[in-house]
Parts: C-alpha cells; sequence; structure tokens
C-alpha cells in the first residue's frame, strides 16, 4: 500500500542519511508516459505550516515542507496527493498534537530494531488508517467538492462569457456552451458537454496556451508553424485533447467526485455494474505485458528468462547463480533486488558502497572495478526496509523464484504424466494406527 511505501521512503532515508532521502516511490517510465500531474488542488496562497515548530513555506514548496517534516521530525504523511486542502489539514494536526502526544495518532516504527539501543529511531506515520484521519480527508474532499459545483454553476449561469474559437475567427458571447458547441459541431472537437466543465475560461486558456506554442492538443507534438499543425491536427484526426494528460483533469467534475479516485475509476465501476448480470467470457480479453526493467540500464524483457539472460550476457550478473550460492529464498532474492536498486539510484556502488556523481560514474565503477558479482556482507541488504520497491512498478520482483522447486514444476508441466501429490508421512505411526485398512484386518482376524 501506499502508506507502506511512504514508510519505506522513511525508513531509507533514516539509515542512509539525509541526502538519500526519497519522499515518495520512484516509478520506473512506461511507454506512453502520462504528463506530470499537477494534482486537482485549485491555486492557493495559505502557506503550509510544520506540524511541530513555527516553520512554514508557500503552497508551491510543499516538498520542501514535507522533507522538514521527514528530517527533522521523523514524521511521514501518506497519500498527501489525495488531501483536497492540505494547509487546513495540516493546521488542524497542528492543533491536536499540542492536545495530546503524536504517538495516540500515528503508526510509530522503531529503525534498526536489532542494533544497539542509542541507534535505534522512532519514525511516525500519519495516514488515513486512523478513523480521525479519514474522516477529515473525507470533509476536506466534501468541501473542495462543494466549492466546485459552486464554481460550476456560476459558470452555467453566466452570461458575461466572451470568447473567440480557437480554430476560425467567429466570437462568442452569452453563454460557455455556444463555443464548445461551436467547436464540437463545426470543427469536429470536443471537450466534452458543458455542464461537466469547471474553470472553463482556465480550460480554454491552457488549450490556447498549446496551439499558441504549435502542439498538437492530443499527441503534444510541437511543429514549426501554425498551418502545419492545423494540417497535422486535421490528417491525423488530432483535434481532441489527450486524456492522458492529468492537466486537464482539474477541469472536469468528475475528478472531485471521489476521494482518491480519477474519472477512469469512477467509469469503470459504472460499467461493472452495467454488465455485472451478463457472461462472464473473458475469451476476447488480451492482458498487457508487463516488462521486467534491467538493474543496470534500462533494457526492458517480457520474460524471466530475458531478463536474466541479458543481465549475465551483457553486465555480468547472474541472479540465478547468486541464489544457489547464498540459498537465498524469495524474500531475500526481494529485499537483494530492492537493495541494488536503491544503491544505483543513489549513485552509489552496491560492493563498496563508494559514492560517485551520476548513475553512469557508478555503472562504469561498477564494471572496471568487478564488483558485478561483489556483493556486501548479507546483513547490510538482509534488512526489513528492503521488503518494500525502490520503484513500486517494478516488475522484476514479479519473475524471482521461490526455489529450485518452481523450476522443477515448470519441467513437469511438459511432461505427459500426471503430478502425484505425496501423502504426509510426518507421523506415519499415528497413520498407521488410525488407518481404517487396520480396523478392517482386524475385523478379518476375529471373524476367522
Amino acid at each position: 500500500s501506499n502508506q507502506f511505501l511512504q514508510f519505506y521512503s522513511l525508513w531509507s532515508g533514516s539509515l542512509s542519511g539525509a541526502g538519500d532521502s526519497i519522499l515518495e516511490p520512484l516509478c520506473f517510465p512506461e511507454q506512453h508516459e502520462p504528463s506530470p500531474c499537477p494534482g486537482l488542488d485549485c491555486p492557493s496562497s495559505a502557506p503550509l505550516a510544520c506540524l511541530f515548530c513555527p516553520e512554514s513555506v508557500p503552497s508551491h514548496q510543499k516538498d520542501a515542507l514535507l522533507k522538514h517534516l521527514l528530517l527533522q521530525h521523523k514524521l511521514v504523511i501518506a497519500d498527501v496527493k489525495l488531501i483536497a486542502d492540505l494547509s487546513q489539514y495540516l493546521l488542524y494536526w497542528k492543533g491536536r498534537f499540542l492536545e495530546q502526544p503524536v504517538e495516540d495518532f500515528c503508526s510509530v516504527m522503531k529503525t534498526n530494531s536489532t542494533g544497539p539501543v542509542e541507534k535505534q529511531e522512532n519514525y511516525y506515520l500519519l495516514c488515513d488508517v486512523l478513523p480521525e484521519d479519514r474522516v477529515l480527508r473525507e470533509n476536506l474532499q466534501q468541501k473542495r467538492l462543494e466549492e466546485v459545483l459552486e464554481q460550476q454553476q456560476k459558470e452555467r449561469e453566466d452570461t458575461t462569457f466572451h470568447r473567440p474559437c480557437m480554430f476560425c475567427n467567429d466570437e462568442f458571447t452569452g453563454n460557455r456552451s455556444g463555443l464548445l458547441n461551436h467547436m464540437a459541431r463545426e470543427h469536429s472537437f470536443g471537450i466534452g458537454l458543458p455542464d461537466n466543465i469547471v474553470y472553463c475560461n482556465q480550460f480554454l486558456d491552457t488549450l490556447q496556451n498549446k496551439l499558441d506554442s504549435l502542439q498538437c492538443l492530443y499527441c503534444e507534438k510541437t511543429f514549426r508553424d501554425k498551418i502545419t499543425l492545423k494540417d497535422h491536427m486535421r490528417k491525423k484526426s488530432h483535434r481532441r485533447i489527450n486524456s492522458n494528460n492529468r492537466v486537464y483533469d482539474r477541469f472536469y467534475v468528475i475528478n472531485y467526485l471521489e476521494l482518491g479516485k480519477t474519472w477512469e475509476e469512477v467509469q469503470s465501476e459504472d460499467d461493472r455494474e452495467l454488465v455485472e448480470d451478463g457472461d462472464d467470457d473473458w475469451s476476447d480479453w488480451q492482458a498487457h505485458p508487463v516488462s521486467a526493467v534491467c538493474l543496470f540500464c534500462e533494457h526492458q524483457s517480457e520474460t524471466m528468462d530475458q531478463i536474466y539472460t541479458h543481465m549475465k550476457d551483457v553486465h555480468g550478473f547472474d541472479l540465478h547463480k547468486l541464489r544457489l550460492e547464498l540459498n537465498l529464498h524469495f524474500y531475500q532474492q526481494v529485499k537483494l533486488v530492492n537493495f541494488i536498486r536503491r544503491q544505483i539510484h543513489q549513485s552509489r556502488c552496491y560492493g563498496c558502497d563508494e559514492k560517485f556523481e551520476s548513475r553512469q560514474d557508478v555503472l562504469q565503477h561498477i564494471g572496471t572495478a568487478g564488483h558485478v558479482m561483489n556483493l556486501p556482507d548479507m546483513s547490510t541488504w538482509n534488512q526489513p526496509q528492503y521488503y518494500f520497491p525502490t520503484y513500486e512498478n517494478d516488475a522484476l520482483l514479479c519473475t524471482l523464484s521461490d526455489s529450485d522447486e518452481d523450476e522443477a514444476g515448470a519441467n513437469m508441466s511438459h511432461s505427459d504424466g500426471v503430478p502425484v501429490i505425496a501423502e504426509d508421512l510426518s507421523n506415519l505411526r499415528a497413520i498407521k494406527q488410525s488407518s481404517v485398512l487396520n480396523q478392517l484386518l482386524k475385523h478379518r482376524g476375529a471373524c476367522s
């Protein structure tokens, strides 16, 4: 869950030093990576106050405050992106922490639990597992929804709207629906029904700025002049917006309806209700292949054998050999992969712990110094913080083998024989004494 991933960030920061803190779980880039999500928060000038001290920062420096809370006060707030009004959220908990100790509200984790007492530290996680926090988040979400619906109603009743069309010289005065319907009807450019849109002027400003920058609204490529751009959008049928661009989310009311859910998730729930009583024919289902990323480069493979072979042939790293030599079970392999991922992300050699300026420098060092298969002592990486992935979409973790029994099972699946599950013979004497056959033999002896 996100709460545990936040704990992972906290753990790692405490063990590796302030400069290595990871405030949010990392992600590998996907093939069609959406634009960065700015969130649904409307611009606010309210400062963000620390929960424990007089420190405060402007609203656009949220990450600075989160880092301050982690490094100075050892506290992590889970799922910050899902908090509708972070300023009000912080003020609420600042007041509550003055009334009661932080331990009464937060999950507590002790770092370096197996080490000396003087090196152990308590870290705190504030999340919606606590009913009070959940209610607060829901109330802030409800308040924001009411504000959005009030704004939408004002726009629906506004008769002072005035704006030219983005694609022709026509101008529209009165209600915004006139312009939106015109663009849909005359230019085949639909951004949705007028009643589904909020902050309409800001939405149209965003689209107009893209066109002024000679950028296609759908594929978001930039062109040399307006004629080429218009030609491209017409021929490619790109007179539409890119639904994967999260910049547009704040302009649709549906994205404010439920806490932590996007319009796709809300729509998928509706679809499930429609087909609830239908048949369960999944024959046309096409699963998207999951690609595992190499530990050392950006190479991706869709099977375990391919990614293992790549790492062995190209980088000289044999995970299968390490598993056999060190007798690693599944969870130890998970820890090892997450440890290596984190070290390389921080430009640090996992073999000698030397720090470098860049990822490229550390990879070059690992190769030239022969540290590819040179692991540190198991106590270094066989730690509970490495249960949690460095990259939350790390498909390599799903390809790890539990033991040689997995390979034997794979080989058996190709044979013509039917696998036989052996009987549990852990207590053979008890089995013999309670056996039905034994009772039948006794009965037969008595009859004879």
